[in-house]
């Protein structure tokens, strides 16, 4: 005989009079919840996909990628980076030092003296310096104000000139 409770928990498709198997209604809650993932995952998809369309070759929307190389100088907000923890050389690097360099450093890419990345590498006090540094990719409002106008001013392949932020001074190339 089947109790109210049972019949309960068999409408609910939660298991049969046994308890051993699922009631048919299961199925029926998995194929739904599969519907909507699919449907969720499509959604999401498109998304992205018609954020990557809003992205104009000039980059007023959407994503950029870009790497940077960073100077840190004495009025840096952070007197510390990866190389120089303890902040000795930036303490006692002037701004207009570490705009020589970076002016320097351009000239040497665009010249084709040495690369983007490997000048990067050597040389940045940011940790995107071990990915020759790559930033990633960014939208508009979560890098510094004057680093983003800079960045997607920049056409895909450009090198900015000199860009003040608080972090320090710096030379960006967009990579996307």
């Amino acid at each position: 005989m089947v109790t109210r409770g049972e019949n309960r928990v068999k409408a609910f498709g939660v298991s049969n009079r046994n308890g051993s198997e699922p009631h048919d209604g299961t199925a029926k809650i998995e194929s739904d919840r599969k519907r909507k993932k699919a449907s969720l995952s499509t959604s999401a998809k498109e998304i992205r996909k018609k954020k990557g369309k809003m992205s104009s070759s000039n980059g007023q929307g959407g994503e950029v990628r870009a790497s940077h190389v960073l100077i840190k100088h004495e009025g840096s907000r952070r007197k510390a980076s990866w190389k120089d923890p303890e902040g000795q050389v930036i303490k006692n690097t002037t701004r207009d030092t570490a705009v020589s360099q970076l002016k320097a450093f351009r000239e040497d890419i665009i010249a084709g003296k040495a690369t983007f990345e490997d000048i990067a590498a050597r040389f940045s006090d940011c940790s995107s310096a071990k990915r020759g540094g790559d930033l990633g990719p960014f939208g508009r409002g979560q890098m510094q104000k004057p680093f983003e106008e800079a960045t997607f001013a920049l056409k895909v392949g450009e090198i900015s000139d000199i860009v003040d932020t608080d972090s320090g001074v710096h030379i960006i190339k967009r990579t996307k």
